[in-house]
């Protein structure tokens, strides 16, 4: 039996068609993905004042982007009814819809393995080049300084150019912090060192996709796993575990288990 303030609106055998016919992805306030989700089930988001017809959306099976209002099954005067849903006549303001956000935010695609190689190795290579500057201002005295200390000998600071040594250390100790720093800001604010930003990945919160921040994405994910790495012997062991979990169903390393996070494709 239906409630008096139900009202239900039949749709025409071709306006059903259309809205049955294709489900959409949109991006909502938020910047994530919904869907897929009916055409029904977004037109109950514009009614609730959740989407309008400038929101972004795709038809499932394509990879344009495009507006609500661009798409036929909700243009102005395009004469698909809206559907309509029983809502009680004392509604509080602003209540949401039944039903309304049912859709969960579209998965996004693990990175593979050899992307997360790759940017750890280009990441490796960009602080390596930070330091170059600083070892030229040092050099003859950088190599003396590496001949006698692999000789297990005392440097003469004198015969070398002590100036010329702290020079080059300042140097180059100025060129691996600013790298660091600029590291720890992207992956803070945008889930990815420059590497992972090169070969288009990034990492993300394992419960919700979210972009992980300083805590998550460098003090747990990078700052622990380093502590743990210089403990004797235990280091040691702990990096070659650390690597084997890649090859898990998730491709989550231990150092992900331990953020809570994962990397996936920007």
């Amino acid at each position: 039996m239906r409630k008096p303030w139900q009202t239900t609106r039949q749709l025409t055998p071709p306006a059903a068609a259309a809205s049955l016919g294709r489900m959409f992805t949109i991006i909502g306030g938020d910047g994530k993905e919904y869907g897929p989700v009916t055409a029904d089930q977004i037109r109950a988001w514009i009614a609730g004042g959740r989407a309008n017809l400038d929101t972004k959306a795709k038809a499932v099976g394509t990879e344009e982007w495009r507006r609500l209002g661009d798409f036929s099954e909700f243009a102005p005067g395009g004469g698909v009814p809206p559907v309509t849903t029983s809502v009680p006549p004392f509604a509080a303001p602003g209540a949401p819809l039944p039903g309304a956000f049912a859709a969960t935010p579209a998965t996004p695609e693990l990175a593979d393995r050899i992307s997360r190689l790759g940017a750890a190795l280009l990441d490796g290579l960009l602080a390596s080049v930070a330091v170059i500057p600083g070892l030229l201002l040092m050099g003859p005295a950088f190599v003396a300084l590496i001949t006698a200390a692999a000789r297990g000998e005392q440097p003469d600071f004198n015969e070398i150019g002590g100036a010329s040594v702290v020079l080059g250390a300042l140097a180059a100790g100025a060129g691996w912090f600013v790298q660091f720093v600029i590291q720890v800001w992207m992956i803070s604010t945008r889930g990815q060192s420059i590497g992972k930003r090169l070969l288009g990945i990034r990492i993300v919160k394992f419960a919700d996709h979210s972009n992980p921040g300083f805590l998550h994405g460098w003090f747990l994910r990078n700052f622990v796993r380093g502590v743990i790495q210089m403990v004797p012997y235990i280091g040691f062991f702990f990096a070659l575990v650390d690597l084997a979990f890649i090859f898990g169903e998730q491709r989550r390393c231990l150092h992900d288990l331990i953020a809570g996070t994962k990397v996936v494709k920007a």
